[in-house]
């Protein structure tokens, strides 16, 4: 099997568990409104990065070029999966919250599997590309407009999906930690773009 093959395999493999994962937790939290649920970015960062790796995949076999528009594509997709693993071991697992995720084996893939395929899937994916730094503030646009959303849902519903962003803390507490977490974001964007190829074009 030849590594683009292999690479597009894993990537469906991947993106296969993420689903099973996604739907374990939905049957296990049911009755649960829907926007609760994908109200998690742990939800939402894993669903983005299923669909790309699939498209990834799809790209791989059929022997599409990457372009610059794609390349920022799955800087985004990695970028916030990586954020979602380190999160949650750094923030959340201590505090004994399950991040949205009650099912032991449907966590682990969402929290730990899925973040590691996304830094072997820099580190020695066929397609991988940089994007210019320039394009950085790219990376922040989703995760900002979650955060905003959020904090709406958090002022009014008083529903959050973590804790560290509830307005219960004060809002000046939640603004700290929304810096602190555009701030991962950003490293964490940055540092994933090192292992990619500079892009020729």
């Amino acid at each position: 099997m030849t590594v683009v093959r292999a690479t597009a395999v894993l990537r469906l493999l991947v993106a296969a568990l993420i689903v099973a994962a996604v739907l374990a937790t939905a049957v296990a939290a049911a009755p649960i409104d829907p926007f609760n649920l994908f109200g998690y970015f742990t939800v939402q960062g894993n669903v983005i990065g299923a669909v790309v790796a699939v498209v990834g995949a799809v790209r791989l076999l059929r022997g599409t070029p990457a372009t610059t528009g794609w390349s920022v594509v799955r800087w985004c997709a990695a970028t916030y999966l990586i954020v979602v693993g380190v999160v949650y071991w750094a923030v959340l697992a201590p505090l004994g919250a399950a991040g949205g995720v009650a099912v032991p084996w449907a966590n682990t893939v969402l929290h730990l599997v899925a973040p590691l395929a996304a830094v072997v899937d820099l580190l020695l994916a066929p397609d991988r590309s940089r994007p210019a730094l320039r394009l950085l503030p790219l990376v922040l646009v989703y995760p900002l407009v979650w955060t905003a959303v959020v904090l709406v849902r958090g002022a009014t519903d008083g529903w959050v999906p973590y804790p560290f962003l509830s307005p219960a803390q004060g809002y000046g507490v939640v603004a700290a930690w929304v810096v602190l977490v555009a701030g991962v974001f950003t490293g964490v964007g940055a540092l994933a773009r090192l292992p990619l190829r500079a892009s020729r074009s």
